[in-house]
């Protein structure tokens, strides 16, 4: 028999003022039963991160291996950008910047193994491809505060995440960084 996915719902009030955004989100968001909580807590900030119109997660969720996890398209349907989430390969990162005009990587893991990985592979625009890493021990923190139906208060600002959820408050930053940048 195989596992099924098990969905979470957010309902997320999203103060973005490095990038002026200000929203309400409710986000329905499938745990793949290979996904860790750290990898779908890392789509969902994303998502939150990228916000704009015409955002969307990818409709076959993590196993889609054709689409990207989160996505931003115009409104005529061509790829604005293209969200990869955790350590993608060469393959699927060349792929993505020939698809789409913009390439961005989320990871939750050490961003110098996402480098260490496809340095000397053959990536169409790697220059322009972004690494955004999310502290690791915010989201250790996180993932214990999560149930099935959860709100949170997300405030960006300086590059630093302040998140509030049941009366329980974190902090955590965000580096940037290019994937053909030395490690």
């Amino acid at each position: 028999m195989a596992l099924t996915s098990t969905v979470y719902n957010f309902d997320i009030a999203l103060n973005d003022s490095d990038r002026g955004v200000y929203e309400s989100l409710s986000l329905r968001v499938a745990l793949h039963p290979s996904e860790t909580m750290e990898h779908m807590l890392t789509r969902v900030l994303a998502y939150c991160l990228e916000y704009e119109p015409g955002i969307a997660f990818s409709k076959g969720g993590v196993s889609d291996g054709d689409e990207p996890p989160v996505s931003v398209a115009h409104p005529d349907g061509r790829i604005k950008a293209w969200i990869e989430v955790g350590l993608p390969d060469a393959e699927r990162l060349n792929k993505a910047s020939k698809a789409a005009e913009r390439v961005a990587v989320y990871t939750h893991r050490n961003p110098a193994t996402l480098k260490k990985q496809t340095a000397g592979q053959r990536i169409h625009r790697v220059q322009e491809i972004e690494v955004v890493a999310i502290d690791r021990r915010f989201l250790e923190e996180l993932v214990p505060l999560i149930d099935r139906r959860t709100s949170l208060e997300l405030t960006v600002t300086g590059g630093q995440l302040y998140l509030t959820t049941g009366g329980q408050a974190l902090t955590g930053a965000i580096t940037e960084h290019r994937l053909d940048s030395p490690a």
